[in-house]
């Protein structure tokens, strides 16, 4: 089967056997058309199935413009006779949250590939480890130009069943690994002049050995986007989202202790599960505070592409550079990126 014809069949016949999703040959569901939403240029989407495509602009001194399309959270949410009767029951409820996930992934592949753009996604395109899901995860990149890093969702093997951490996600890596076209921790791309950094930093921090690579990557002397599955701290950013979550935590990489150590905590729990509470899961170590303060002032940053928060924002991280979260892939929210 050639590129094209899996993302208008074979994809969807996939989702179709491991979910029952009901599917036309185009992977539809005959959702109204969508429009770019905050700034930038409105644009009509209606022939990829609604998505909602905001425009933005990085100017980054790139040799010649180009654009990317910018994909975060789209949480697949599939499993089939493979997995066991917990994930398949987990499937279910899970996928009831975003129904059109599917869907919303394949039309965002589509559009890419019709673009002739490459595909940039910023981490949790499942919502756990599943064989259903990892199957679509590598046909998929098989399909598109793509470039990722992963988010804690990749990792995750019944959603909130145990504590997340490094040597949790080693259980998965692997295996999760070998499904998507790049390599996680840190990796480079370099488009037009332009050194696209992925760093993971889905469990709120950043090592010293990361901060090791990205520096290396600095030092090629080229303007650089760094990619993140965790927006970076900002105080803007950090009171935005208190404020949506009413102050419960604010899900961002590297906020100093004395605003994580507001975030929800509940000190009645046993000290084996106190990793439940935001203010454990979500505190910045010395490693990843020393690792924003030096990214602020490298005047080669020009940009910071992450998801994590399920909606658009767009704010100033540095005197060179603004970080953009793109919106709920689940939702067919994009951004569409030109770099110049």
């Amino acid at each position: 089967m050639d590129r094209r014809s899996f993302i208008k069949a074979g994809a969807v016949a996939t989702v179709a056997a491991g979910m029952g999703v009901g599917l036309d040959a185009k992977g539809r569901k005959g959702k109204k058309a969508g429009k770019a939403i905050e700034s930038g240029v409105t644009r009509d989407v209606e022939a990829y199935g609604g998505l909602e495509i905001k425009e933005i602009t990085i100017k980054a001194g790139a040799k010649k413009p180009f654009q990317i399309l910018h994909v975060s959270d789209s949480h697949l949410s599939c499993a089939d006779s493979r997995d066991d009767q917990r994930k398949i029951d987990l499937a279910s409820r899970r996928s009831a949250g975003w129904p059109d996930a599917e869907r919303n992934w394949f039309e965002a592949m589509r559009y890419a590939q019709d673009n002739d753009i490459l595909l940039v996604h910023t981490g949790d395109l499942n919502d756990f480890v599943s064989e259903a899901n990892l199957d679509i995860t590598a046909k998929s990149f098989k399909t598109v130009e793509a470039f990722c890093i992963c988010g804690n969702h990749e990792f995750s093997r019944y959603v909130g069943e145990a504590k997340e951490d490094h040597e949790y996600k080693m259980g998965s890596f692997d295996k999760v690994q070998a499904a998507f076209p790049n390599g996680f921790n840190v990796c480079s791309r370099i488009i037009n002049g332009v050194n696209f950094v992925a760093i993971d930093d889905v469990y709120y921090n950043v090592t010293r050995e990361q901060h090791e690579l990205v520096r290396a990557e600095f030092a090629k002397g080229l303007p650089v986007i760094i990619m993140c599955h965790v927006p970076f701290y900002t105080p803007d950013l950090c009171e935005n989202a208190l404020s949506r979550m009413n102050g419960v935590c604010a899900y961002v990489t590297g906020a100093p202790l004395e605003i994580t150590s507001t975030f929800q905590t509940d000190p009645s729990l046993p000290e084996e599960l106190q990793w439940k509470n935001r203010s454990v899961q979500q505190k910045a170590d010395q490693a990843t505070l020393d690792f924003l303060a030096w990214l602020k002032e490298q005047s080669l940053l020009k940009g910071i592409l992450c998801g994590h928060l399920h909606y658009f924002y767009e704010g100033p991280f540095s005197p060179t550079a603004n970080q953009y979260v793109s919106g709920a892939g689940y939702k067919g929210q994009v951004q569409l990126v030109t770099i110049r």
